[in-house]
């Protein structure tokens, strides 16, 4: 199978890393491993690369952030998991795929998911010919009480 699939597979939830990993049409190789039983073992979240290189190093596995990153780039493609850009250049990567928003915790750049039937957006612009919308991501920004 091809690494680089333009749709998410179905995969299923009680998969194992290697079989998640091979049904998304990825090899299971050993970062590839490490990586997969950080991001998808202990339910959805909401990572940087930095926070899982830092996490893999902590295990004592050697893989290079350049690896971290390629691999969740894979991981994207592959529909295992879908890629947030906040605040510009900080990207997040969420292991919950399904149609969701998001809630932002300002001081600690925290994510947190909001079920998908709260948020209704309306008035969206018609597309350019050729091109239909995917996905609508409204990340809504939360500060503390003074």
């Amino acid at each position: 199978m091809s690494e680089n699939l333009p749709f998410a597979p179905e995969i299923a939830p009680s998969a194992t890393i290697p079989d998640k990993l091979r049904q998304a049409g990825l090899r299971p190789t050993r970062q590839r491993l490490a990586l997969g039983r950080l991001l998808f073992e202990t339910g959805d979240r909401h990572v940087t690369a930095e926070q899982l290189h830092a996490e893999v190093a902590a295990l004592g596995e050697h893989v290079s952030l350049a690896t971290v990153y390629n691999t969740l780039h894979q991981f994207k493609r592959a529909g295992l998991v879908r890629e947030l850009a906040i605040e510009g250049s900080k990207a997040y990567f969420d292991t919950n795929t399904s149609n969701h928003n998001h809630f932002l915790l300002e001081s600690t750049g925290e994510l947190m998911d909001i079920p998908s039937d709260v948020i209704r957006v309306e008035g969206l612009p018609q597309p350019p010919e050729g091109m239909k919308i995917t996905h609508v991501d409204v990340v809504v920004r939360l500060a503390k009480d003074q």
